[in-house]
């Protein structure tokens, strides 16, 4: 039990770090003015959601990072990278996108059949 709190407390901390680290959101799109995302995770081939949220982004003081950590507690190294599908969504000035990405962890030695379901809505500044 202890190694696997060690464990969370690292992939916590590494995040953490990599959030630090990006650029700022309103840095990479400044004509932003408002991000929600929707997420909802779910097994593959299974249409009920096992997780889901909705986060509303301080565009201010975000990070222009999109990660999204696997909600099953036996995955190791999975997780949902969407970083460079919403950059490019909203840099090209997108109200309304929506996507999905399948978890790439391990789940004893299978692959994690977790899937990442978003749904972004975003408002933008008028052009100057």
């Amino acid at each position: 039990m202890w190694r696997r709190n060690q464990e969370a407390a690292q992939r916590f901390a590494d995040r953490r770090r990599r959030e630090d680290d990006a650029p700022r959101l309103s840095d990479v799109v400044p004509h932003l003015e408002s991000l929600k995302l929707e997420v909802r995770e779910t097994r593959s081939g299974i249409s009920n959601p096992e997780a889901s949220h909705i986060r509303r982004i301080v565009v201010s003081s975000a990070p222009a990072l999109f990660v999204v950590p696997c909600h099953d507690s036996n995955c190791k190294d999975g997780g949902h990278d969407v970083t460079s599908e919403v950059l490019s969504a909203l840099r090209s000035r997108t109200p309304r996108f929506e996507g999905e990405d399948g978890c790439g962890g391990q789940v004893g030695s299978a692959g994690c059949q977790r899937v990442l379901h978003y749904i972004a809505t975003a408002t933008y500044h008028e052009r100057a």
